[in-house]
């Protein structure tokens, strides 16, 4: 029961940020709350900090990962930028026509007091925990990973008319929506094992945290800059 709550919970934090909160500051409102109401669940579920990588100690060994996951990821994005053909993956509408303030509250403040806060805490924290304890770590990872990749499907509806990669993979009309997001929900959930696994080898949420914070606002800091330095048209 507490796992459908969970979910429950999840489901309905999806909805409202995708079609109440879009783009507005009200979408970290709604992270931050759902974010409470899970912690809570999880408490009543009887996890304890330490089950949920929350503990002092294990915020403390998250926190020595942080630089160098921030670094990989850096790294990435400057060899993708150095291609000609991986410069396309930044060409992309949604960070493009930020302003700089703007820019900067997506990448210090809406990914991680909002989608990194919520989706780590769900999905490697709360659902893992409460999934492990009952099945073991093969069945926390397979699990919260999959439900994961269907968190996607509602924001990936748009990606193949937002990302210039994207449409020309897909097409960028009606009929490459479909299989953009069956990718995307896939690509997601393969994410998700991933940082299931860091979870794991961390014993910590700050691990997987730093990684998904590193990914989305580095990746939205590189998209603005390239559209206005590096990109033509």
């Amino acid at each position: 029961m507490p796992i459908v709550c969970a979910v429950a919970v999840l489901a309905a934090a999806n909805l409202l940020n995708n079609w109440l909160a879009r783009g507005t500051a009200l979408y970290v409102v709604i992270c931050v709350a759902a974010t409470a109401v899970l912690l809570l669940i999880a408490r009543r579920d009887g996890l304890t900090l330490a089950e949920l990588g929350l503990d002092a100690a294990a915020m403390r060994r998250g926190l020595r990962w942080a630089p160098v996951l921030a670094g990989v990821v850096l790294l990435v994005l400057l060899l993708l930028l150095a291609v000609p053909a991986g410069r396309e993956a930044f060409r992309d509408a949604r960070a493009a026509d930020l302003s700089v303030g703007r820019l900067l509250w997506v990448a210090l403040g809406r990914v991680p007091f909002g989608t990194v806060l919520l989706e780590e805490t769900a999905f490697r924290g709360v659902l893992w925990a409460m999934i492990r304890r009952r099945h073991g770590t093969a069945w926390a990872t397979g699990v919260s990973s999959l439900l994961f990749g269907c968190w996607h499907l509602m924001p990936s509806r748009g990606i193949n008319r937002s990302n210039a990669a994207v449409g020309s993979v897909f097409g960028d009309g009606p009929a490459g929506v479909a299989p953009t997001v069956a990718v995307a929900i896939a690509a997601t959930a393969v994410a998700g094992v991933v940082l299931c696994e860091l979870r794991r080898r961390s014993g910590s949420l700050a691990a997987p945290m730093a990684l998904h914070w590193a990914v989305n606002s580095l990746g939205y800091a590189f998209a603005w800059a390239a559209a206005r330095w590096w990109l033509e048209g």
